[in-house]
């Protein structure tokens, strides 16, 4: 695997911890800048947000330029705007400074994901994604910790000091290892482009995609208050159990990545299916400190697991258009994101418990596990059309 493509994992750890760390860091921020403890949390909604809108919108912009200076001018952007963010006292500032960074991340996403599958060899783009989402995984068990730990020890504008300077740091390593290259050649159209990155087989990917991640971080963003108030623990033993989910997610993302390429269906099939089972069983067995801890880092390494698969699929769908699919996975990946924990919070706000959003986790599984079904039915139909063409001609 190239080394670039482990620049470009680091750099993602950097920008995906500023996406997560908030949750850390809402208390202080309110109080901060006389808001709301709603208002301060709505800068985590932004940044979604403007992920989710951003990803095709910069994917399509940076289409036809050179990746480097992309990759750069997204991490200059994205690093400015933390600056901007840890200087300000003014909360419509820092908003804004969270869109304008979900932006830059968003271009950077899309254009990565090109790069590392362009670098990759043929057969091992699910290897190379697992490095590129790893960053993703790093920021889980050491991003957002230390995040909130800066945040308790300096106040929370150090933790945006410190997401600036990784990203000076990995504007210096992309410079020195990303190869420079000319922007990639016109094949076709930008509409014929576009059509083909909806068809079928891709919405249902995307579909799927979404739906495993929303299930994932419905329960994730809800996983104090069920520990809490079900299992029993204490608020001090929260932050371990979070680092285990991410330990679990460590060890997922590598094993997933070196099986991704060779038995796509396969890993899918048994993944989702397990995750859909976890989660039903987490739901029923909160209570239980022991069950509470294998399942944590259990689905934390299925989760993680199976996203190599999810994300290459795209890749293998759309291998002319690598950083249009690296926008709308991208895209995708956040519409998960946002909607799983607002699904969950639902279903708290109904009355309905701490243990509701891990319900819905499965039940997000389970829709998931129908794109499944359709995506073979879809694959089975147009190798069969292959073969007929294949056979006529």
């Amino acid at each position: 695997m190239p080394f670039v493509v482990y620049v470009l994992g680091l750099a993602i750890f950097a920008q995906s911890t500023s996406e997560f760390m908030l949750s850390g860091l809402v208390p202080d921020i309110a109080a901060d800048l006389h808001v709301s403890i709603s208002q301060a949390g709505l800068l985590t909604s932004a940044f979604a947000i403007g992920m989710i809108v951003g990803a095709p919108l910069l994917a399509v912009l940076a289409l036809r330029r050179p990746r480097r200076g992309t990759l750069i001018a997204c991490l200059v952007v994205f690093a400015a705007a933390h600056v901007v963010g840890a200087l300000t006292p003014s909360y419509g500032v820092l908003l804004l400074t969270r869109v304008v960074s979900a932006l830059a991340n968003a271009g950077f996403w899309a254009v990565a994901t090109g790069t590392a599958i362009s670098l990759a060899a043929a057969d091992a783009k699910g290897r190379a994604m697992s490095i590129v989402l790893g960053g993703v995984t790093l920021a889980c068990v050491a991003g957002v910790p230390g995040g909130a730990l800066l945040g308790q020890q300096w106040g929370w504008r150090s933790a945006f000091w410190a997401v600036a300077a990784m990203s000076a740091l990995a504007v210096a390593a992309v410079v020195l290892t990303v190869p420079a290259a000319p922007a990639e050649p016109v094949r076709t159209g930008l509409r014929t482009e576009l059509r083909s990155l909806v068809r079928g087989e891709l919405l249902v990917a995307y579909g799927m995609n979404a739906l495993v991640q929303g299930a994932t971080f419905c329960t994730f963003t809800y996983l104090a208050p069920l520990l809490t108030g079900v299992t029993g623990f204490g608020a001090g033993r929260v932050p371990m159990m979070l680092v285990l989910f991410g330990a679990g997610a460590v060890v997922g993302i590598v094993v997933g990545g070196r099986i991704a390429d060779a038995r796509p269906f396969t890993v899918l099939a048994y993944g989702m299916t397990a995750l859909a089972v976890g989660w039903a069983t987490l739901a029923l067995t909160a209570q239980s400190a022991a069950a509470a801890v294998a399942l944590v880092f259990l689905q934390g390494l299925l989760a993680f697991g199976i996203a190599p698969v999810l994300t290459s699929r795209t890749f293998y769908l759309a291998d002319h258009a690598p950083t249009l699919a690296g926008g709308f996975t991208t895209a995708a990946f956040n519409i998960g994101n946002t909607a799983g924990p607002w699904f969950g919070g639902l279903a708290i706000d109904a009355g309905l418990g701490y243990r509701s959003p891990v319900w819905v986790s499965a039940l997000m599984m389970a829709a998931a596990l129908g794109t499944l079904a359709v995506a073979v039915t879809l694959r089975r139909n147009r190798r069969v059309l292959a073969h007929a063409s294949t056979h006529l001609a």
